[in-house]
């Protein structure tokens, strides 16, 4: 050991650090109780709970990011701005509710012009079949598409309103026919279809319905619809000529209907309203109708047997 050596009191084999860079050559001076400085891209591991190491990790990580020599880490997005919803004005609904009545009452218009109407059955013309108080939906559109069919029941115009109306009176109609209650402007009937067009109907005294077709073919319709025949009650009538473009119509209560037999007459096409398809009123007699299907070949092929067995029967006789 020299004498500047033991003057300065420093070891004699210290390395030699000039040429070192002078952030390197402090770093190795530093005294071995001193923890080593840390380079400023790299996070300080230990003291992460005190106060002082989150608030020295928080700006060396502000640093870090800032110095991130490839872009990988990057600043967390900004919050999404929350929307703010208007309050809705008070009264709105008030405002709005003239125009959905008006918007409703044009639906119930279009549907009841056009499609589908409810009538209401006043009287006991078609018992059993219908009674007094009950509902009914019409299809108004089926018969725009073809003819009406012998079973089916129509309701029909069987008095027209000749008189003027004022507007309030026409929705008055509107409003209470589209419910199903009865208009005193105009009187519909329901009936049900049993003579068509150029057909021969013939009625017997006992209520026995004969029908000679255009084709000249005569049977007689089964009708399990019907209600039960008084034998005091002749109902014979005919027979009689269907005119074109119109129908012969009767109630399933033959001995208590007004009909084609009486004033009433045939019903022309351009008079029929639609057909009625399901009862909706009341709710326990809630039911489809359905067509009868009359089996018009069996009925032929019995009459003319039945013709056959008399003449014969009228031979032996005379013989």
């Amino acid at each position: 050991m020299t004498e500047h050596d033991q003057r300065s009191g420093e070891p004699e084999d210290r390395p030699d650090t000039s040429h070192e860079p002078a952030g390197e050559a402090d770093a190795f001076r530093q005294p071995p109780d001193v923890a080593p400085a840390r380079p400023p891209t790299a996070r300080w591991i230990g003291n992460e709970g005190g106060a002082e190491g989150s608030a020295d990790e928080s700006a060396e990580a502000s640093v870090t990011t800032a110095r991130a020599p490839f872009g990988d880490i990057t600043p967390p997005e900004a919050p999404e701005q929350t929307k703010t919803l208007k309050p809705k004005k008070k009264g709105s609904f008030l405002r709005e509710l003239p125009i959905l009545i008006l918007i409703a009452f044009g639906l119930a218009m279009l549907i009841k012009t056009f499609f589908i109407q409810a009538f209401y059955i006043p009287s006991e013309s078609m018992v059993p079949t219908l009674i007094t108080h009950d509902r009914v939906l019409v299809n108004k559109i089926v018969y725009r598409i073809r003819d009406p069919r012998r079973g089916e029941i129509i309701v029909f115009v069987g008095e027209r309103d000749e008189r003027a109306r004022s507007f309030l009176e026409r929705v008055r109609d509107v409003i209470t026919e589209g419910l199903g209650a009865p208009s005193d402007a105009q009187r519909d009937f329901i009936k049900r279809v049993i003579g068509l067009p150029g057909e021969t109907v013939e009625l017997t005294e006992q209520g026995g319905v004969f029908i000679t077709t255009t084709e000249g073919e005569r049977f007689q319709l089964r009708e399990p619809y019907l209600a039960e025949h008084d034998p005091q009650e002749d109902s014979s009538f005919g027979p009689f000529t269907v005119p074109p473009e119109s129908f012969f119509v009767m109630g399933d209560n033959r001995d208590n209907s007004a009909d084609s037999r009486t004033v009433l007459g045939t019903i022309a096409k351009r008079d029929i309203v639609g057909k009625a398809f399901v009862r909706i009123w009341p709710v326990s007699r809630f039911s489809f109708f359905r067509t009868p299907s009359y089996d018009t070949t069996t009925a032929a092929v019995g009459m003319a047997a039945f013709a056959l067995a008399g003449a014969a029967l009228i031979r032996r006789r005379r013989t």
